[in-house]
């Protein structure tokens, strides 16, 4: 779809500018997924995209709405009159309002529920008693679970009549509901039939606590061998299961977000948010980075003298800060990939501190010779080569202690190192190549 989208997009705004009736629109997608018509309606300016939604068959438009990113949703539903917003709540799931909710009005989502059978009210309000980051929120209640004294024939007999989608093991229960294994489908065919099913459970397929967070589950999952896992409350009772669908969703979005924060932005922003909406979202993070800059202008102004007797280290000064960032960002990602992964924990912090200070003593050192031998030819002054030579080394070192040590520091204060590390490092590096730069200077040049 992605190497499909911009031809997809050119298409769909030429059928829209040619007023092309709704067959034609519905021609344009029909080959296409619910997730990839949102995308698709996402790239669109919003008028066309409100427009083409609209011609979309009326089976689709609710389908694609709970695939697409909250903003442009929003943009949607706010042009919709009274009577098309009732007509869209009409035929909505629990799952489906669960997506919805955070776009809707309060007045919107009870008259969505009171239009809903009791079951589908329960599994919504049971969905609702944890928080959108737990896997409680968003399981799936389409699942096989049967009592712990059930025997093959049983499960047999269930799997004739139904098995839901992304299901390849079957849950067992005791007599109080309570999770007690989970039996593989494939594991069933060979077997006679009066074999009872908890002798086949599968020795480390465990319950997911309702209330843990929802990527981490989601890791889990992926790490099980199964396409699902039974999802429990506290009392150990089988609420739900994540399915490897959810989880990969699940998982997508938070990387998503992971690489819209490093940068300010909200990962449910639309493409084409109003320009003052856009404009405030993002002046905040100027505003900080504005900061930290003028920090570093403030240390440089240290050495104004220094910079105004020797030009040539206000030339070089770029190159100083640039290889001290470049090392501490790769750094830095490592380290925020490894905390996500759960795989950096005291035991082993002091070796990982160790490794990435000898990686950066080692880069220092070979940078700083093809630096030095640069800058020698360049300037033909040996002693401007060594300062650029020793800035280059203590900046790198300084770079690879500090990509590892922030975002531990930013993890233990509960705050999330995509966020705020990257500016922090900048600053850090940024200063101390300077101070080390042009400090440097004025003891051996001036």
């Amino acid at each position: 779809m992605t190497d499909e989208l911009p031809d997809r997009i050119q298409e769909l705004l030429a059928a829209e500018s040619s007023q092309a009736p709704a067959k034609d629109i519905q021609s344009l997608t029909a080959d296409q997924s619910s997730e990839e018509l949102a995308l698709l309606l996402e790239s669109l300016p919003v008028d066309q995209r409100v427009d083409i939604w609209r011609k979309l068959e009326t089976d689709r438009q609710l389908d694609t709405l709970v695939y697409m990113r909250a903003d442009p949703r929003e943009r949607i539903l706010d042009d919709l009159s009274e009577e098309e917003t009732n007509q869209l709540l009409t035929d909505l799931d629990a799952e489906e309002l669960l997506e919805l909710a955070e776009s809707l009005p309060p007045r919107l989502v009870e008259l969505a529920l009171a239009r809903m059978d009791s079951q589908q009210r329960e599994w919504f309000h049971g969905a609702h008693q944890y928080a959108e980051d737990e896997v409680g929120h968003w399981v799936n209640r389409d699942l096989i679970l049967l009592p712990q004294t059930a025997r093959v024939r049983d499960a047999l007999r269930v799997l004739r009549r139904n098995q839901p989608e992304y299901c390849d093991a079957i849950f067992l229960g005791n007599r109080a509901g309570q999770f007690s294994g989970v039996v593989k489908i494939s594991r069933l065919w060979a077997q006679p039939d009066h074999l009872p099913l908890l002798e086949l459970a599968e020795e480390h397929a465990n319950g997911i606590l309702a209330t843990e967070d929802a990527v981490d589950a989601s890791m889990k999952l992926q790490k099980s061998g199964l396409a699902s896992l039974p999802v429990v409350n506290k009392q150990r009772e089988v609420i739900g299961r994540i399915d490897m669908a959810t989880a990969c969703e699940l998982v997508n979005e938070f990387y998503e977000g992971q690489i819209m924060s490093s940068v300010g932005l909200d990962e449910d922003e639309d493409l084409f948010a109003p320009v003052r909406k856009s404009a405030h979202g993002r002046a905040v993070w100027l505003g900080i980075n504005l900061l930290t800059a003028f920090a570093a202008s403030w240390f440089i102004g240290l050495f104004e003298a220094t910079l105004q007797q020797v030009v040539a280290l206000a030339v070089l000064m770029p190159i100083v800060a640039s290889m001290g960032g470049i090392a501490g960002s790769q750094t830095l990602t490592l380290m925020i990939r490894g905390l996500a992964l759960g795989q950096i924990t005291d035991a082993n912090f002091r070796a990982l501190l160790k490794k990435e200070v000898n990686v950066g003593a080692l880069n220092g050192l070979i940078w700083a010779v093809v630096i030095g031998l640069v800058t020698s030819l360049w300037f033909g002054d040996l002693m401007i080569a060594m300062v650029i030579a020793l800035a280059i080394v203590i900046n790198i070192l300084a770079a690879a202690f500090s990509g590892v040590i922030i975002p531990i520091i930013l993890d233990r204060l509960k705050i999330d190192p995509a966020l705020s590390g990257s500016v922090i490092l900048t600053t850090v590096t940024d200063i101390v190549g300077f101070v080390a730069f042009l400090g440097m200077g004025t003891w051996f040049l001036v």
